[in-house]
């Protein structure tokens, strides 16, 4: 009888659910602990006073808690060990439990319990490798939902969801290492995320340790590291390091931990310190270290460091994956300001490689368009430039760190359509147009007097002029002037104050985008028109430069034509961004390769 009562008890609450047309009806009657409802039949609709004929209609009840008050009450089972059909044994503590229970929320056991091995019969059956506390908690989740997360028990739990094929466990159970994540743990639970096949907490972890490595390294979880797993962080690009020699003095750190047993693994893992990128100071005094200096294969690895140092005119031909730096210590690309559909932006966003993201770190102080920027002690100085209605001589500086503007002495000429960049200390303005004419004209500032002066003015005037400078000289490539767009480069010798014409380029062309990389000048996208016809044909053409033979080669076009693109070399490649394409303004970006002769877009 009391079974009875419980199940009579078990329907308190009902939805009506018209079993024909699908759809939930109104109640009819309602009683304390629960609501009828009836069915019309199909030739009899349903009257809003339930007056029918009881012959021709049913009545359906779906009991909403029945589901919650059967495993209440299953539960209430378990506490009693009553009708339990399975003990599970772990360690020294056996689990009594309800076979039909744990198979409903339990892949593992649904398995073993209807398949035809030895425990599907069995009434103990041994739980190997799996801890007996944890094993508990989970054999109570099964029966209530509800489980208790702590730090200390977390990994165990999170092993064992992992083995009973526990899907909503295994995922709670990772976010909560998640939130715990910590230079000091960071690295333990990753190798356990790897070792569990949770590749979603491994994710993170690692994302989390790239990140912190400043203070992971500090930690004892670093200096206990096997070498196998040290290897793979010395040999990503994505550590955040603000340089190379912080990773060696890591490694270093980590070999004296245990001198003795640790040495056997140093050449394998000097391989992957980046040697040829550390200053030539830190390679001499490694030459008669006592760790390397009897060891053949570190010696050719500090020899290759400092041929790379020796020989720079080599460089290109010695390029390799210790060659190449991390992302984190290239620098960041700043875009400042720029055409949109607004007529003019004022925002300055700053791209940071390692992260693959865009964020604003500033704004202008007013609308700027065809203005120059250059960087010195890792400020902004933004020169020139048009705003809207008149020619702009005005400069001035923006500290990234404190996002404050300061207002520096202004050029002696307005100048729209410059070339800016820095040679050797000073920068240079270089030709624009003023509102009336093309300028040949170039002024030097001297971050020391903070004082503009006059230079040797180029042989052509030249306007959305590419600038750059590559081995002590400054070189002024395309543009326009005034009857066409331009061929030609020219570069100027600080020493001598002199311009001096060079092999021109192949294609002509204004608002070309200028950069240098591995000793060589590359010119990239601009447009190829007169300067009475509108319709400029644009241009998706890249050439190089190589100044030891004043020759140009045509290298892999970018994607798509790009006519006042900005260009810069960040770590070891080329990046274009933004520029126009004939119909667009662009946000988007992409990088060159040197080594493979290939452009690919940027995917954020």
């Amino acid at each position: 009888m009391r079974g009875l009562k419980d199940a009579i008890t078990a329907l308190i609450s009902f939805q009506r659910f018209d079993m024909a047309s699908r759809q939930l009806v109104t109640p009819c009657q309602r009683g304390t602990s629960f609501v009828v409802y009836r069915l019309s039949a199909a030739s009899h609709p349903l009257s809003p006073h339930c007056d029918i004929d009881s012959s021709t209609s049913e009545e359906f009840y779906q009991a909403v808690h029945h589901a919650e008050q059967t495993f209440r009450k299953m539960e209430s089972y378990l506490k009693q060990q009553q009708l339990c059909d399975v003990i599970l044994i772990a360690g020294n503590r056996k689990i009594p439990a309800h076979r039909l229970v744990l198979s409903s929320v339990s892949d593992y056991f649904a398995a073993m319990f209807t398949s035809d091995v030895c425990e599907a019969k069995q009434e103990e059956i041994k739980m190997e490798g799996i801890d007996p506390n944890a094993l508990w908690d989970l054999v109570q989740f099964a029966y209530t939902g509800c489980l208790e997360l702590k730090e200390d028990t977390i990994e165990n739990l999170l092993a064992a969801a992992c083995l009973l094929q526990l899907p909503q466990v295994v995922e709670v159970c990772c976010h909560f290492l998640m939130k715990l994540l910590h230079p000091s743990n960071c690295l333990g639970i990753r190798a356990f995320a790897d070792a569990q096949g949770c590749t979603e907490l491994m994710k993170v972890a690692h994302n989390y340790t790239m990140e912190n490595i400043m203070e992971v390294i500090r930690n004892q979880e670093f200096l206990l590291l096997p070498a196998e797993e040290l290897h793979k962080l010395l040999a990503s690009d994505d550590v955040n390091v603000p340089d190379e020699e912080t990773i060696f003095h890591a490694l270093m750190m980590w070999v004296k931990y245990d001198t003795q047993r640790r040495c056997s693994d140093l050449s394998m893992l000097l391989a992957y310190i980046r040697l040829p990128l550390l200053p030539p100071q830190i390679l001499a005094d490694l030459e008669n270290h006592a760790l390397f200096k009897d060891d053949l294969e570190c010696q050719k690895l500090i020899l290759e460091a400092m041929k790379y140092h020796l020989l720079p005119e080599r460089r290109t031909l010695m390029q390799s994956p210790r060659t190449k730096p991390r992302k984190s210590t290239v620098g960041t690309l700043y875009a400042v300001g720029g055409m949109d559909n607004n007529k003019g932006a004022t925002t300055i966003e700053k791209y940071d490689l390692r992260t693959n993201i865009w964020i604003q770190a500033g704004v202008m102080n007013g609308r700027r368009l065809q203005f120059g920027v250059a960087v010195i002690d890792d400020k902004l100085f933004v020169i020139g430039g048009r705003d809207g209605l008149k020619t702009l001589n005005t400069v001035e500086c923006y500290n990234p760190k404190t996002k404050a503007w300061t207002v520096l002495p202004p050029m002696s000429t307005h100048r729209h359509g410059l070339g800016v960049t820095v040679l050797e200390g000073p920068i240079y303005a270089v030709g624009g147009h003023d509102g009336w004419s093309y300028l040949n004209t170039v002024e030097r500032w001297d971050p020391q007097s903070q004082q503009w002066t006059f230079v040797a003015s180029m042989s052509i005037a030249r306007s959305t002029v590419g600038v750059a400078a590559l081995n002590g000289k400054l070189y002024s490539v395309g543009g326009r002037d005034g009857s066409s767009c331009l061929s030609s480069m020219e570069y100027y010798d600080p020493h001598t104050n002199k311009w001096n014409m060079c092999a021109p380029m192949c294609k002509r062309r204004g608002g070309v985008g200028v950069a240098t990389c591995d000793g060589f000048l590359y010119a990239v996208g601009g447009h190829d028109a007169p300067a009475s016809n509108h319709c400029s044909r644009l241009l998706d053409y890249v050439e190089r430069y190589d100044p030891k033979t004043d020759t140009w080669t045509m290298v892999a076009p970018l994607s798509m034509p790009r006519d006042a693109v900005g260009v810069c070399l960040l770590g070891d490649k080329l990046y274009a961004v933004g520029g126009y394409d004939g119909q667009t303004y662009l946000n988007t970006m992409e990088a060159y390769d040197p080594q493979t002769n290939e452009w690919t877009q940027v995917f954020l």
